[in-house]
């Protein structure tokens, strides 16, 4: 984070000088098996779970796979991330590399095909027992989970969130793609699952984090803003409940069973 000086002018015509916070934003290059495989855009924070999340998303990693070590070098241009993939995935990483180039945090670029952009899905197998009580009681609650958004206004947060409504784990970043995929990473790390809880994310509910929800096995999404058409077709696909445009007054509810 580093602090800027910035005028802040106003309709009457006053014209104020003032520092504001900035969040920091860096080139993040991906190693597997020593083959530069991404490139993203990401707060230097948790990259460690972020390369692991990203691996899960990716599906070169599967649920069962155990949480590998990822060494980070922080160089005048970014910082390089390198992790070693278990020998199983050596075939599934080499067929991927051919589909892609270097990659950006939008999760598509480089994809040469629309079989590759839009994968089947497995179904989720769990259940949220989390009610609309506690959801509300969670969006009460993020705002204190989320530091560097309040200093700079620039960052999007993950939660993990227990079936009663409290936030277990969060994570933030500049990139709400990052900041899903570094709870998802921490979480796998720490051999957490979702518990009957569910996933918050400070963020429009894109088909990508639909994506990413379902392959960590979430059993119920929610969005601060709202969903495309492709991400709600994609979650109910998945049998994946959204609940979006999550305001402290009201939410929106799509799935199989009616929140209490």
């Amino acid at each position: 984070m580093a602090w800027l000086p910035f005028d802040r002018l106003t309709p009457d015509g006053e014209t104020v000088t003032m520092d504001r916070a900035l969040a920091d934003e860096v080139p993040v290059a991906i190693e597997f098996n020593g083959i530069g495989y991404a490139v993203l855009m990401a707060t230097p924070t948790d990259i460690g779970d972020l390369v692991l999340g990203f691996a899960l998303a990716e599906r070169l990693v599967g649920p069962d796979d155990v949480p590998f070590d990822v060494d980070t070098h922080r160089t005048d241009q970014g910082i390089v991330a390198r992790a070693t993939l278990p020998p199983s995935r050596t075939d599934l990483l080499l067929d991927r590399v051919r589909h892609r180039a270097s990659d950006s945090s939008c999760g598509i670029c480089g994809i040469e095909n629309l079989e590759q952009a839009i994968r089947p899905l497995p179904q989720v197998a769990e259940r949220s027992r989390a009610d609309r009580a506690a959801i509300f009681r969670a969006l009460d609650g993020l705002a204190v989970h989320q530091p560097l958004n309040a200093a700079t206004g620039a960052a999007h947060a993950a939660a993990w969130v227990g079936a009663d409504g409290a936030i277990r784990l969060a994570r933030e970043d500049v990139g709400r793609h990052n900041a899903f995929d570094k709870l998802i990473g921490a979480m796998k790390r720490a051999g957490a699952d979702w518990d009957g809880g569910f996933a918050l994310l400070s963020s429009r509910c894109s088909y990508e984090l639909v994506e990413k929800a379902v392959l960590s096995q979430c059993p119920l999404l929610v969005t601060i803003s709202a969903p495309t058409r492709l991400a709600a077709a994609r979650a109910a696909q998945a049998g994946l409940p959204l609940v979006v445009l999550a305001r402290p007054d009201a939410v929106l509810h799509q799935g199989n069973a009616l929140l209490a």
